[in-house]
């Protein structure tokens, strides 16, 4: 057998985030149910009953495909591949650019899915940081000195998972022009545009600034629907048609009944409900986060996410982050995810696109174990 890398995260999330009485590990805001998602037209839910679950357009249905790009400027149905989930079109993407030996740049920290990959199939992979001290700001000189002639693909997170860092025009500019200089494919997972906590802009993407992008997208995050488990790739057709045929290895298709639902929460009326209802989610549990942390003075510090559900704060005492959340998990029967699983110790990612009660109650579980070690 060859050597393998795990998917640290979600390892432990298959593993515990069913069996803990409170899950802060998720990255997305709290699920809508299916009746809230049809709430607004009587006439859905005898349509959905008629449907025949059968095999979709294997690609994505038209109408989905249209919605989808809909949301990205200059895109047609034609630049959009549906897949299983954003998590399917990051490994597409990457198993069909980049051959063992090749060279990829990948922004840290970052969802690790795509360092995995490339690690598991022999590529040789660069870095560049996201910088704390900064705000989490990307450290565009270091880009440019990893980026070469011989980068094949540069990877980045944009809202940033796990810090919820936003990039700025100018930022984003100049990762194009450093991927444009050397004809370098630019990935861009943009899961989170839409979950943004402090303005009513949503993220530009990067999609259309230049003719190698390869923009990712989900329900998962910003729609509060993990469930349907569809993403989709936003590409030039000819890289497209490529992702599709290694689809049809992987996955054939996403569900006849994801299509659909995925294609009734892009419906604008209810896209721009659903996004809403994200940023409520985001913009009330943040408050209730911080304030917590603030009743531990000295303990925490956390540069505010711009988007996104989930914080990424540092704790300021010499505690290894994977055995603090392993007893979190065991003692307090709460999952959070340790900063190691992003190679940065001492940090740990906590959601907060939650319920009030049930947020408030997973914190003070975290309390009590802190107030435990602390005290010992």
């Amino acid at each position: 057998m060859t050597k393998f890398h795990p998917f640290e995260m979600e390892r432990m999330m298959s593993a515990f985030e069913q069996e803990v009485e409170f899950n802060l590990s998720e990255s997305g805001v709290h699920p809508i149910t299916l009746g809230e998602l049809v709430s607004n037209d009587p006439e859905t839910m005898p349509r959905l009953l008629k449907t025949k679950l059968d095999y979709p357009h294997v690609n994505g249905t038209p109408e989905l495909r249209d919605r989808i790009a809909a949301t990205y400027e200059g895109a047609t149905r034609d630049n959009v591949l549906v897949t299983v989930g954003a998590i399917e079109a990051n490994y597409l993407a990457i198993r069909t650019i980049l051959e063992p030996g090749d060279e990829i740049v990948v922004m840290l920290p970052n969802y690790m899915q795509i360092w995995g990959i490339a690690a598991n199939h022999g590529l040789h992979i660069k870095t560049f940081p996201l910088l704390e001290d900064q705000g989490w700001a990307p450290d565009l000189d270091e880009l440019e000195r990893q980026v070469s002639e011989k980068t094949k693909l540069i990877a980045v997170c944009n809202p940033n998972n796990p810090t919820g860092r936003i990039l700025t025009s100018e930022e984003m500019e100049r990762i194009v022009e450093l991927a444009s200089r050397h004809g370098s494919w630019l990935l861009s997972d943009e899961v989170y545009r839409g979950a943004e906590r402090c303005t009513e802009e949503i993220t530009p993407s990067f999609f259309g600034r230049y003719d190698k992008v390869i923009a990712i997208g989900s329900m998962s995050k910003a729609y509060g629907l993990p469930g349907l488990r569809l993403g989709w790739a936003a590409a030039p057709p000819a890289l497209l048609d490529d992702l599709w045929a290694r689809h049809e290895y992987v996955a054939i298709s996403a569900t006849m009944m994801s299509n659909h639902l995925a294609a009734i929460a892009l419906e604008p009326t209810n896209r721009q409900r659903l996004l809403a209802r994200a940023r409520e989610y985001i913009r009330r549990g943040y408050p209730v986060l911080e304030e917590w942390m603030n009743e531990h003075p000295g303990v925490f510090s956390l540069t505010p996410p711009g988007a996104s559900a989930v914080a990424f704060a540092r704790y300021h005492r010499d505690w290894n982050s994977r055995e603090l959340i392993q007893r979190l998990q065991s003692e307090k029967s709460v999952l959070v995810v340790p900063g190691d699983h992003f190679g940065l110790d001492h940090h740990m990612r906590i959601s907060f696109g939650l319920p009030h009660d049930y947020l408030r109650g997973g914190l003070g579980r975290i309390a009590e174990l802190l107030r435990e070690k602390l005290a010992s």
